[in-house]
């Protein structure tokens, strides 16, 4: 038997969100990239032996895909987009947070509710990355022209996705300008 549970986060919840994350930036400038991902790499294996709720089991997937981003060197997220997801890490390598982990179910309710955010917040990155992994994979089937590598292939498949990405986000941006139910971390 499982039981659905559903809640909304009102302006003042989500504050509380984004001050947490105002919060990871600062961390996240005054530690290095390396040591902020090898503590979620971390925190990751120890949720992935333990025994915690199916909710966030589920949502430790995301933050793998958040790590493989910024290690694939082919896929070379750089600027905004990579500081984005490096502050995104640094809440969860930050072992302080809202609710303790070690209270039984509810301790990692907090951290099931901040990757939700991320993940739709990152939502573009995500996408062009997971798309990028398939072409990758897709490409070593292609016929290939004698004139395009490999790495010349992924190289413009990068360059269109990137640029994607940031259009999206940009066309995101300035569609809800205006409106006030828009949540954004970043």
């Amino acid at each position: 038997m499982t039981l659905r549970v559903t809640f909304d986060l009102e302006e003042a919840d989500l504050k509380f969100f984004r001050t947490q994350m105002k919060r990871a930036q600062e961390l996240a400038a005054a530690t290095p990239e390396k040591t902020i991902v090898e503590n979620v790499e971390k925190m990751v294996a120890e949720l992935s032996s333990a025994t915690v709720p199916a909710f966030v089991q589920q949502r430790v997937d995301k933050l793998r895909s958040l790590i493989e981003m910024l290690r694939d060197a082919e896929w070379a997220l750089g600027g905004v987009e990579r500081r984005n997801v490096v502050t995104a890490l640094a809440y969860f390598a930050d072992p302080h947070d809202l609710i303790p982990d070690t209270v039984p179910v509810l301790g990692y309710l907090d951290d099931a509710i901040m990757i939700e955010l991320v993940v739709r917040e990152l939502g573009h990155e995500i996408e062009a990355f997971e798309d990028f992994c398939r072409i990758r994979i897709e490409e070593a089937s292609r016929n290939r022209k004698s004139d395009l590598s490999r790495e010349d292939y992924l190289a413009l498949k990068r360059q269109q996705l990137h640029l994607r990405m940031r259009r999206r986000r940009q066309a995101r941006r300035s569609s809800v300008s205006t409106a006030r139910t828009r949540f954004r971390l970043f």
